[in-house]
């Protein structure tokens, strides 16, 4: 077995006296991808948070490439891609300047062609020069993906990536996290329900008072098949 490109050992997060995550064990290797469910406050986009290096946890560890994530270097963050509610782009430039400017961060060798093919990838090609103002929820968050994903990182770390997304915009985001399963990167996106990611499997998890539930039996989490919610269950 490939050595974990994501681990936690008894993680657990608080905020004053309210206890979010308690005991939280996750082992991701690469080329896997996970989706974590539960409710409004449940712990989902704290558990990304913790693991991209952005928030400490209260207690255990999360080690990401190996790294405690507390202290992550340089060069482990950017091999890490985030995809939060708030989109991280930049409302006044076109959705072509957002791109070719986070390709340069992360010191792509053709920002401006990475950028275009990005677009087209997502399907806003033809609105590649309109300000982000302009756009819808589901175009931008289209265009969020692909600025979380344009340096094709090997951990991908998305928070309800399906979020306010056509049947269409599903589908392209669903092939983009596809293709990154495909080329070897490790993927935990959350959901309040699974969606349907053909040809991928994924293992389900469930964050229940803070704890995390065990994954779903194989049964259940079939390649090319319809992945089932574990909530309600």
């Amino acid at each position: 077995m490939s050595a974990p490109v994501v681990e936690t050992h008894s993680l657990a997060k608080t905020y004053g006296l309210a206890l979010v995550l308690r005991d939280l064990d996750l082992r991701l290797p690469s080329g896997a991808g996970a989706f974590v469910t539960g409710g409004n406050g449940a712990g989902k986009s704290t558990l990304l948070r913790i693991l991209a290096g952005l928030e400490a946890p209260s207690g255990g560890r999360a080690l990401v490439f190996g790294q405690d994530t507390r202290k992550l270097a340089a060069r482990y963050r950017r091999r890490i891609g985030v995809m939060a509610h708030q989109s991280f782009l930049y409302p006044n430039l076109t959705a072509r300047e957002n791109l070719e400017f986070f390709a340069e961060l992360y010191s792509l060798a053709e920002p401006r062609a990475s950028a275009d093919r990005w677009l087209s990838r997502i399907g806003l090609a033809e609105v590649a020069d309109s300000r982000v103002r302009t756009f819808s929820r589901g175009m931008e968050q289209r265009l969020s993906a692909a600025r979380a994903m344009i340096a094709e990182p090997a951990l991908l770390l998305l928070d309800e990536p399906f979020a306010s997304l056509d049947h269409d915009g599903a589908e392209i985001v669903a092939a983009l996290i596809r293709g990154a399963i495909e080329r070897g990167a490790a993927v935990i996106a959350t959901a309040h329900g699974v969606p349907e990611i053909e040809g991928v499997e994924f293992a389900v998890y469930e964050i229940s008072r803070g704890r995390l539930a065990e994954p779903a039996p194989k049964e259940e989490v079939r390649r090319g098949s319809r992945i089932r919610s574990l909530l309600g269950r």
